[in-house]
């Protein structure tokens, strides 16, 4: 099965390179689903309705989310009745939304695990002890499993790897918005990377326009952030996924500057 995994999408500009990337990347390598991170994908800080139905559209299967799941306050309408759209599992277990999807298509199934880090970010549940019981689950009904783990630290998201290695497809890194280049496979056939990057603003800092945040750092003083213009990326990794066993053969980190 080969699956597009799309890094964290970034207000309007990541949305046009997302629109613009992924049928063509989906006709050219005969992709079997898209996943895409979009916690960012509503002007930079959360997802909405219409963005969600948005991406949809551009060919994108399923959206995992993140540290900015609740930034639009709209998301509490509809994140419980879209079952492509998953939330950290390890968000308490009374907020609406789920931790863990399974989606379908023509040529099988697979599983989404969306994980949230605790290392330098809001302290919540286990993500570790989330990912034993969701799994329970997920296991039981199909083979292949991606793991989205949104994460500050590296080392936690790698740590979350190696004690996952067998038993999921993928963990697969989201949230710093830098592309990292140690994507590999484990020895018992999960594919790992750091962090897949961001799809969205090429010329900014993180996807925020550089001159306020170049400012906020030169006069420690609060400031609205606002989405940067120019160039845009577009970061993703493409797996080739065994079928019969769950394990990843094929792990391929994909990077482009778009003009649009």
């Amino acid at each position: 099965m080969k699956i597009l995994f799309v890094g964290d999408i970034f207000g309007n500009p990541g949305r046009k390179a997302a629109k613009e990337m992924v049928q063509k990347l989906k006709k050219e390598r005969q992709i079997d689903f898209c996943i895409a991170n979009g916690e960012n994908a509503a002007g930079g800080s959360g997802i909405t309705y219409v963005v969600a139905q948005e991406l949809y559209k551009y060919g994108i299967d399923a959206i995992t989310l993140g540290n900015h799941t609740w930034s639009k306050k709209e998301v509490m309408n509809f994140i419980d009745s879209d079952n492509n759209i998953v939330r950290p599992a390890n968000y308490p277990p009374e907020l609406p939304g789920k931790g863990s999807t399974i989606i379908s298509g023509e040529n099988g199934k697979v599983g989404i695990l969306n994980l949230m880090g605790r290392v330098y970010m809001d302290s919540i549940d286990c993500p570790f002890k989330a990912a034993e019981r969701e799994l329970e689950y997920l296991k039981s009904n199909c083979k292949i499993v991606v793991v989205d783990m949104h994460a500050e630290a590296t080392s936690e998201k790698c740590a979350l790897a190696w004690y996952l290695d067998g038993r999921v497809s993928c963990v697969l890194g989201t949230h710093t918005h830098v592309q990292t280049a140690d994507e590999r496979i484990l020895p018992f056939g999960t594919a790992f990377i750091s962090d897949v990057g961001m799809t969205g603003p090429y010329e900014g800092i993180i996807g925020v326009n550089r001159e306020i945040v170049i400012q906020k750092f030169l006069t420690h003083m609060p400031a609205r952030f606002e989405v940067a213009t120019g160039r845009v990326q577009f970061n993703a990794v493409y797996l080739e996924i065994d079928e019969k066993t769950g394990k990843t053969i094929n792990i391929e980190r994909i990077h482009q500057i778009l003009d649009v």
